[in-house]
């Protein structure tokens, strides 16, 4: 199916309650970056498309409203979201006041009837309804060893190419979200919502290529972004995060590399793909199937894709 070729990495963000708000905007204005800098789907069905393709596949594939219903505003299952919240109650309230519920779930527990027995109730009609809401940055609750918390669900970025470019993907989203939550004056402050959801689809259609906007800059190449601003920011709020520099500068230093060569792993696929086309001309699919191949091999090399 469509959606089966959206697979995408996952990383979860622990927080407390009254700092979920700063961390969700946070990752939220920062997933235009993260999918510029990550961007490896160029490809889908044999055609060449965005550099992240993943991006407008999982909106299209799963937005099933007419274009009457669209006129009248309804919201799409799978979207970035309207504006900057002020509590994770926002994300949650707009799931009840937007979107009806999907399936139905038989739970004897009354979560009133839980807490006032002193025990943690697992919401589960709340946690079923989200699961069918696929924000970008979803807010997530749940408990464990019978406590309960609250997550950002970072959704944007793809897979791979190898696991040495993921967890660099991994350090830079969290050493720059921790950075940009103790600012003193945010960034969500200086920058309007519908400007994060731009940078966003810009990211996802040219990748690192890409001319984003940033407060106190304005638009700009992701490198040049990232270089002069956010990594040093990454690397800050790694460190408050207590990562020692021994763990820290290997794993920046891969999305330093990604800036200074201009190379990810979608650049990496068009450039290698166009390579064996116009080399020994072995026909599309062909070579498609050797990029793939020498995609693979590389991949078990766990060598960073700028490399």
């Amino acid at each position: 199916t469509p959606e089966a070729a959206c697979t995408s990495t996952q990383f979860h963000l622990q927080v407390a309650p009254e700092e979920f708000p700063d961390y969700w905007n946070a990752a939220q204005a920062i997933a235009g970056v993260q999918v510029a800098l990550a961007a490896n789907s160029p490809f889908l069905l044999g055609k060449e498309l965005w550099h992240e393709s993943r991006i407008p596949l999982f909106e299209q594939a799963t937005d099933t409203r007419p274009q009457e219903i669209k006129a009248q505003g309804v919201r799409p299952r799978v979207w970035f979201g309207e504006r900057w919240i002020n509590s994770v109650f926002d994300l949650f309230e707009e799931n009840l006041r937007y979107f009806p519920a999907l399936l139905p779930l038989c739970d004897e527990q009354d979560p009133a009837e839980t807490l006032d027995r002193g025990d943690i109730p697992e919401l589960g009609e709340l946690t079923l309804h989200n699961g069918t809401i696929y924000r970008w940055n979803r807010p997530v609750y749940a408990v464990a060893h019978d406590k309960p918390h609250v997550r950002v669900e970072n959704r944007v970025l793809p897979a791979g190419p190898t696991v040495a470019d993921t967890l660099a993907n991994g350090a830079f989203y969290y050493g720059l979200t921790r950075a940009l939550v103790e600012e003193e004056r945010p960034v969500w402050s200086r920058m309007s919502f519908s400007v994060a959801e731009d940078n966003l689809h810009t990211a996802a259609r040219h990748g690192i290529e890409a001319h984003l906007y940033w407060p106190g800059v304005g638009e700009v190449t992701v490198p040049e972004l990232v270089l002069r601003r956010l990594l040093p920011l990454a690397h800050r709020g790694l460190e408050l995060s207590g990562m020692d520099s021994a763990w820290r500068e290997p794993l920046l230093g891969i999305i330093e590399q990604r800036c200074v060569t201009g190379r990810n792993g979608a650049v990496w696929q068009k450039e290698m793909f166009h390579h064996i086309d116009a080399g020994a001309r072995p026909g599309r699919h062909e070579a498609l199937r050797r990029m793939t191949q020498q995609y693979m091999d590389y991949m078990h090399l766990n060598a960073p894709v700028h490399t």
